[in-house]
Protein backbone atom coordinates (compact mmCIF):
# COMPACT_ATOMS: atom_id res chain seq x y z
CA UNK A 1 0.00 0.00 0.00
CA UNK A 2 1.45 3.34 -0.76
CA UNK A 3 1.64 4.48 2.28
CA UNK A 4 3.33 1.27 4.11
CA UNK A 5 5.94 2.00 1.39
CA UNK A 6 6.13 5.83 2.39
CA UNK A 7 6.98 4.40 5.88
CA UNK A 8 9.36 1.68 4.46
CA UNK A 9 11.32 4.57 2.37
CA UNK A 10 11.58 7.06 4.77
CA UNK A 11 13.03 3.78 7.27
CA UNK A 12 15.48 3.17 4.74
CA UNK A 13 16.04 7.20 4.32
CA UNK A 14 17.33 7.59 8.54
CA UNK A 15 19.45 3.80 7.95
CA UNK A 16 21.22 5.23 5.26
CA UNK A 17 21.86 8.59 6.11
CA UNK A 18 25.22 8.50 7.31
CA UNK A 19 26.96 5.81 5.39
CA UNK A 20 25.29 6.40 2.29
CA UNK A 21 23.79 9.87 2.12
CA UNK A 22 22.83 9.63 -1.63
CA UNK A 23 20.64 6.84 -1.27
CA UNK A 24 19.60 7.81 1.70
CA UNK A 25 18.20 10.74 0.08
CA UNK A 26 16.81 9.07 -3.06
CA UNK A 27 14.76 6.95 -0.44
CA UNK A 28 13.85 10.68 0.80
CA UNK A 29 12.68 12.11 -2.59
CA UNK A 30 10.82 8.90 -3.34
CA UNK A 31 8.91 9.06 -0.41
CA UNK A 32 7.70 12.85 -0.85
CA UNK A 33 7.19 12.62 -4.32
CA UNK A 34 5.07 9.16 -3.65
CA UNK A 35 3.12 10.78 -0.69
CA UNK A 36 2.24 13.81 -2.87
CA UNK A 37 1.47 11.73 -6.01
CA UNK A 38 -0.99 9.69 -3.79
CA UNK A 39 -2.64 12.10 -2.03
CA UNK A 40 -3.63 13.91 -5.31
CA UNK A 41 -7.07 13.93 -6.92
CA UNK A 42 -5.90 13.54 -10.72
CA UNK A 43 -4.28 10.67 -9.55
CA UNK A 44 -6.79 9.09 -7.10
CA UNK A 45 -9.28 9.41 -9.42
CA UNK A 46 -7.46 7.91 -12.25
CA UNK A 47 -6.30 4.82 -10.49
CA UNK A 48 -9.87 4.04 -9.68
CA UNK A 49 -11.62 5.20 -12.55
CA UNK A 50 -11.02 1.55 -14.41
CA UNK A 51 -12.45 -0.18 -11.34
CA UNK A 52 -15.83 1.66 -11.29
CA UNK A 53 -16.30 2.23 -14.99
CA UNK A 54 -17.42 -0.93 -15.62
CA UNK A 55 -20.54 -1.09 -14.62
CA UNK A 56 -23.68 1.62 -14.76
CA UNK A 57 -26.06 2.20 -12.09
CA UNK A 58 -28.94 -0.08 -11.31
CA UNK A 59 -31.94 0.97 -12.77
CA UNK A 60 -35.43 -1.00 -12.80
CA UNK A 61 -35.03 -4.80 -14.09
CA UNK A 62 -36.94 -5.89 -16.98
CA UNK A 63 -38.28 -8.90 -15.21
CA UNK A 64 -38.86 -9.38 -11.22
CA UNK A 65 -35.93 -9.76 -8.51
CA UNK A 66 -35.82 -12.96 -6.65
CA UNK A 67 -32.35 -11.90 -4.66
CA UNK A 68 -30.52 -8.78 -3.11
CA UNK A 69 -27.61 -9.64 -1.88
CA UNK A 70 -25.82 -7.33 0.24
CA UNK A 71 -22.05 -8.30 0.57
CA UNK A 72 -20.74 -7.55 3.90
CA UNK A 73 -18.05 -4.86 5.11
CA UNK A 74 -17.96 -3.93 8.51
CA UNK A 75 -19.47 -2.66 11.44
CA UNK A 76 -18.69 -2.07 15.09
CA UNK A 77 -20.92 -3.09 17.48
CA UNK A 78 -22.40 -0.72 20.13
CA UNK A 79 -25.97 -1.22 21.82
CA UNK A 80 -26.32 2.40 22.60
CA UNK A 81 -26.55 3.58 19.35
CA UNK A 82 -29.05 2.15 16.48
CA UNK A 83 -28.08 -0.46 14.37
CA UNK A 84 -27.57 1.99 11.37
CA UNK A 85 -25.23 4.24 12.85
CA UNK A 86 -23.15 0.92 13.62
CA UNK A 87 -22.23 0.46 10.40
CA UNK A 88 -19.22 1.37 8.79
CA UNK A 89 -19.59 3.85 5.92
CA UNK A 90 -19.05 0.65 2.90
CA UNK A 91 -21.68 -1.34 4.89
CA UNK A 92 -24.38 1.92 5.49
CA UNK A 93 -23.44 2.56 1.49
CA UNK A 94 -24.48 -0.82 0.42
CA UNK A 95 -27.66 -1.12 2.78
CA UNK A 96 -28.37 2.17 1.38
CA UNK A 97 -28.02 1.08 -1.85
CA UNK A 98 -29.82 -2.12 -1.69
CA UNK A 99 -33.16 -0.58 -0.23
CA UNK A 100 -33.21 1.62 -3.26
CA UNK A 101 -33.31 -1.33 -4.79
CA UNK A 102 -35.97 -2.94 -2.71
CA UNK A 103 -38.16 -0.30 -3.63
CA UNK A 104 -38.52 -0.36 -6.72
CA UNK A 105 -38.45 -4.40 -6.71
CA UNK A 106 -40.12 -4.98 -3.48
CA UNK A 107 -41.19 -8.51 -4.43
CA UNK A 108 -37.28 -9.28 -3.76
CA UNK A 109 -36.08 -11.10 -0.54
CA UNK A 110 -32.42 -9.14 0.87
CA UNK A 111 -29.23 -11.37 1.74
CA UNK A 112 -27.44 -9.82 3.80
CA UNK A 113 -23.51 -11.53 4.13
CA UNK A 114 -20.47 -11.22 6.88
CA UNK A 115 -18.98 -13.17 9.18
CA UNK A 116 -18.22 -11.54 12.46
CA UNK A 117 -14.33 -11.45 12.21
CA UNK A 118 -13.49 -8.84 15.02
CA UNK A 119 -17.11 -8.17 16.33
CA UNK A 120 -19.54 -10.52 18.31
CA UNK A 121 -22.31 -9.88 15.83
CA UNK A 122 -22.04 -10.64 12.53
CA UNK A 123 -22.00 -7.90 10.03
CA UNK A 124 -24.90 -9.94 8.53
CA UNK A 125 -27.00 -9.74 11.31
CA UNK A 126 -25.87 -6.14 11.87
CA UNK A 127 -26.94 -5.45 8.05
CA UNK A 128 -30.27 -7.24 8.80
CA UNK A 129 -31.04 -4.86 11.91
CA UNK A 130 -30.31 -2.10 10.42
CA UNK A 131 -32.66 -2.97 7.16
CA UNK A 132 -35.44 -3.70 9.53
CA UNK A 133 -34.63 -0.06 11.49
CA UNK A 134 -35.33 1.29 7.77
CA UNK A 135 -38.98 -0.60 7.07
CA UNK A 136 -37.73 -4.27 5.74
CA UNK A 137 -39.55 -7.18 6.88
CA UNK A 138 -37.37 -9.43 8.83
CA UNK A 139 -39.19 -12.25 7.09
CA UNK A 140 -37.94 -10.41 3.72
CA UNK A 141 -34.31 -10.82 5.07
CA UNK A 142 -32.03 -14.06 5.09
CA UNK A 143 -28.72 -13.72 6.57
CA UNK A 144 -25.33 -15.63 5.64
CA UNK A 145 -23.53 -15.36 8.95
CA UNK A 146 -20.22 -17.42 7.83
CA UNK A 147 -18.42 -15.95 5.16
CA UNK A 148 -15.20 -14.21 5.69
CA UNK A 149 -14.64 -12.72 2.74
CA UNK A 150 -16.14 -12.38 -0.71
CA UNK A 151 -15.03 -15.76 -2.67
CA UNK A 152 -16.46 -17.34 0.63
CA UNK A 153 -19.51 -15.33 -0.02
CA UNK A 154 -19.92 -16.35 -3.61
CA UNK A 155 -19.42 -20.01 -3.00
CA UNK A 156 -21.80 -20.06 0.04
CA UNK A 157 -24.25 -17.61 -1.37
CA UNK A 158 -24.65 -19.33 -4.65
CA UNK A 159 -26.13 -22.70 -4.39
CA UNK A 160 -29.45 -20.38 -3.03
CA UNK A 161 -29.66 -17.69 -5.80
CA UNK A 162 -28.09 -20.29 -8.92
CA UNK A 163 -30.61 -19.79 -11.89
CA UNK A 164 -32.57 -16.88 -10.06
CA UNK A 165 -32.51 -13.23 -11.23
CA UNK A 166 -30.16 -11.50 -8.74
CA UNK A 167 -29.37 -7.93 -7.99
CA UNK A 168 -25.37 -7.91 -6.58
CA UNK A 169 -25.03 -4.90 -4.19
CA UNK A 170 -21.37 -4.14 -2.91
CA UNK A 171 -18.93 -1.06 -3.50
CA UNK A 172 -18.30 0.22 -7.22
CA UNK A 173 -14.54 -0.31 -6.75
CA UNK A 174 -15.54 -3.56 -5.33
CA UNK A 175 -17.45 -4.64 -8.15
CA UNK A 176 -15.42 -5.99 -10.39
CA UNK A 177 -13.79 -8.43 -8.40
CA UNK A 178 -17.46 -9.57 -6.64
CA UNK A 179 -18.53 -10.12 -10.06
CA UNK A 180 -16.06 -12.31 -11.25
CA UNK A 181 -16.31 -14.80 -8.20
CA UNK A 182 -20.22 -15.05 -8.61
CA UNK A 183 -19.42 -15.61 -12.51
CA UNK A 184 -17.19 -18.75 -11.09
CA UNK A 185 -20.14 -20.10 -9.35
CA UNK A 186 -22.58 -19.96 -12.36
CA UNK A 187 -24.70 -16.96 -10.75
CA UNK A 188 -24.92 -14.21 -13.63
CA UNK A 189 -25.49 -11.47 -11.07
CA UNK A 190 -26.78 -7.63 -12.31
CA UNK A 191 -24.28 -5.30 -10.66
CA UNK A 192 -25.69 -2.31 -8.59
CA UNK A 193 -22.79 -1.04 -7.61
CA UNK A 194 -23.11 1.74 -4.33
CA UNK A 195 -21.33 5.09 -3.47
CA UNK A 196 -18.61 5.55 -6.26
CA UNK A 197 -15.71 7.20 -5.36
CA UNK A 198 -15.39 9.49 -9.05
CA UNK A 199 -17.99 11.44 -9.93
CA UNK A 200 -17.82 13.97 -12.69
CA UNK A 201 -14.41 13.03 -14.18
CA UNK A 202 -14.81 15.22 -17.11
CA UNK A 203 -16.71 18.34 -15.24
CA UNK A 204 -14.43 21.35 -13.76
CA UNK A 205 -12.44 21.26 -11.35
CA UNK A 206 -11.04 23.43 -8.50
CA UNK A 207 -7.63 24.10 -7.44
CA UNK A 208 -8.16 22.16 -4.31
CA UNK A 209 -8.31 18.97 -6.72
CA UNK A 210 -5.10 19.31 -7.70
CA UNK A 211 -3.48 19.55 -3.92
CA UNK A 212 -2.52 16.30 -1.67
CA UNK A 213 -5.37 15.47 0.79
CA UNK A 214 -5.93 12.69 3.13
CA UNK A 215 -9.23 11.60 1.15
CA UNK A 216 -7.23 11.07 -1.78
CA UNK A 217 -5.15 8.89 -0.40
CA UNK A 218 -7.39 6.59 1.19
CA UNK A 219 -8.85 6.33 -2.41
CA UNK A 220 -5.51 5.83 -4.19
CA UNK A 221 -5.05 2.95 -1.59
CA UNK A 222 -8.38 1.60 -1.81
CA UNK A 223 -7.87 1.67 -5.93
CA UNK A 224 -4.41 -0.31 -5.63
CA UNK A 225 -5.80 -2.68 -3.44
CA UNK A 226 -8.21 -3.79 -5.36
CA UNK A 227 -5.82 -3.67 -8.60
CA UNK A 228 -3.60 -6.14 -6.83
CA UNK A 229 -7.00 -8.19 -5.67
CA UNK A 230 -7.89 -8.56 -9.47
CA UNK A 231 -4.35 -9.89 -9.75
CA UNK A 232 -4.49 -12.19 -7.33
CA UNK A 233 -7.66 -13.34 -8.38
CA UNK A 234 -6.28 -13.94 -11.92
CA UNK A 235 -3.61 -15.62 -10.68
CA UNK A 236 -6.13 -17.98 -8.64
CA UNK A 237 -8.17 -18.70 -11.69
CA UNK A 238 -5.39 -20.18 -14.04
Amino acid sequence: MPLSLISLLLILAIIFFHAKPKLSFKCLLSAGLLLVLSSTGYIADRLMLPLENDFDSFTLSSKPVDYIVILGCGHTSDESLPATSQLKPCSLQRLVEALRIYKLHPEAQLITSGAALHDPVSNALKVKQAAMLMGVPEDKIIVENFPRDTEEESELIAPRVIGKNVVLVTNADHMNRSVNYFQRQGVDVIPAPASNWVKAIDGEKNWAYYFPNSKNLRQTTIAWYEHIGLLAQWFKGL
